[in-house]
């Protein structure tokens, strides 16, 4: 066979294969729709979302906000209807143990920021086992840096302890005072104005962002991340603080820590600390599912304050309390919730202070101490006007206080009133506030997650 009929023949054999290629994605095109019709471009596989563990689903659904017969201090508010998105609830307040979940990470990450310079032991390496340059923590041994006999690990960690002039009775202890959470969120509300639209004709911003109280020009996106740095660890001196003339010293020195209170509602925290902690869950869940390939879900954060309110309700369109009735009592003489009854009888009710989670019966939507026990932070900054004003539709008022800003800027919608209050506090439709930046021995929060993808659920 000469060379001439040996090239026909491998052509001939490419060619019958090319053909073979070209037909099976032809069929692959048909199968996924390459057709030249509109199909769409699917994600990765079928979504569901995560069922997350002690949260129960709220369904979307509407209620009427506004002044009542029985609330005198919101006549000035009309009475409207407004809708809610489904989301997810916490079903019952942070406890003492999930909070200290928060700040024993805090705690742990700090040490090894420490003690990273003075071990490699702490550090990643690179495939061929060999120290990298660009080396960083192993975050997975960030529980066992305490335990750690190397010296120079010792020594690095006295920082993170009470200088020993400050200590109590010579008694070793982690300084509070050094627990800081660094974090970043992306202001959508400055984003979103028009005067901050990107101009593509000049291919650049032309807005400006408010920060700290100064207008700075738009170089970037970047411009829209806002950072925070707050301290996490709980103001125990709280219960002192809040009542002077009693004894409740107590409470100071035991309620935080001791497991006696681990299923306790977390108190003496600010409205920051709670955006904080809110922050930290939401960056925990995700990296968690990112390692299973999942996607991320919405994140953690505070209700709103009509959220809240359309929650406590527990799907009761009408009603002064969670439970559905209209006195704090059942058919037994039984009281239902944690609060000041009567004159100040605080343990006719079952406590004397707070209560452990849960020791009431929950709502209709599955959701614990909506009235009293403590009383919740939301998102929502207080205006006594806001309901004149905000959407119907997911309705919400916001405002990032600065740090000049006068106090009343600095206020922020609290609900469910609290073991210490009477029981106009603990009707869903009761509005109160406190100082974003205050602690208070009667103030806890719970975490909330929008759900979208199956709104029917």
């Amino acid at each position: 066979m000469n060379d001439r009929n040996i090239f026909t023949r491998i052509m001939k054999g490419l060619l019958s294969y090319g053909l073979v290629l070209v037909a099976l994605f032809s069929l692959n095109a048909c199968k996924h729709g390459d057709n030249g019709e509109l199909v769409g471009a699917s994600a990765k596989g079928k979504w569901f979302e995560p069922v997350p563990d002690g949260m129960s689903f709220i369904k979307q659904g509407s209620l009427i906000i506004g002044s009542n017969d029985q609330d005198v201090f919101s006549a000035g508010n009309t009475a409207r209807e407004v809708s809610v998105q489904p989301f997810w609830m916490d079903d019952t307040e942070i406890t003492n143990s999930e909070y200290r979940q928060f700040t024993n990470w805090v705690r742990d990450s700090i040490a090894l920021t420490l003690t990273f310079p003075v071990t490699d032991e702490y550090k990643l390496v690179d495939k061929e086992g060999k120290p990298s340059e660009t080396a960083v923590i192993n975050w997975k041994k960030r529980h066992y840096v305490w335990e750690d006999d190397d010296e120079a690990v010792r020594n690095a960690l006295e920082a993170m302890y009470v200088p020993e002039k400050e200590r109590f009775f010579k008694k070793k202890e982690i300084d509070s005072r050094k627990l800081f959470y660094e974090y970043s969120w992306i202001d959508f509300k400055q984003a979103a104005r028009r005067a901050n639209s990107y101009n593509y004709e000049k291919q650049r911003y032309e807005g400006s962002v408010n920060r700290d109280g100064k207008d700075i020009p738009i170089a970037d996106r970047s411009a829209f991340i806002m950072r925070d740095k707050v301290q996490v660890y709980p103001d125990t001196l709280v219960w002192i603080r809040d009542f002077t003339y009693a004894f409740n010293e107590p409470w100071t020195s035991r309620y935080y820590w001791h497991p006696g209170f681990d299923d306790y509602p977390v108190v003496g925290v600010t409205w920051k600390q709670a955006k904080a902690f809110c922050s930290w869950r939401t960056n925990v869940k995700n990296k968690a599912l990112s390692k299973k390939g999942q996607y991320e879900v919405q994140d953690y954060r505070l209700p709103t304050e009509v959220e809240w309110e359309y929650a406590a309700r527990g799907g009761q369109k009408v009603s002064s309390y969670p439970w559905g009735g209209y006195y704090t009592r059942n058919s037994k003489g039984e009281f239902l919730a944690n609060f000041k009854p009567l004159r100040g009888n605080y343990s006719v009710d079952g406590g004397m202070g707070p209560m452990k989670v849960g020791s009431y019966d929950p709502n209709g939507f599955g959701l614990y101490d909506m009235a009293g026990n403590v009383a919740e932070w939301t998102i929502t900054a207080y205006d006594p006007s806001a309901y004149t004003y905000i959407h119907d539709f997911n309705p919400n008022y916001e405002y990032n206080a600065l740090a000049g800003d006068p106090p009343a800027m600095k206020r922020k919608v609290i609900r469910g009133g609290s073991w210490k209050d009477i029981s106009y506090f603990l009707k869903v439709g009761t509005r109160s506030y406190e100082y974003q930046d205050s602690a208070k021995s009667y103030i806890g929060f719970r975490c909330v997650r929008s759900s979208f993808g199956n709104q029917k659920r």
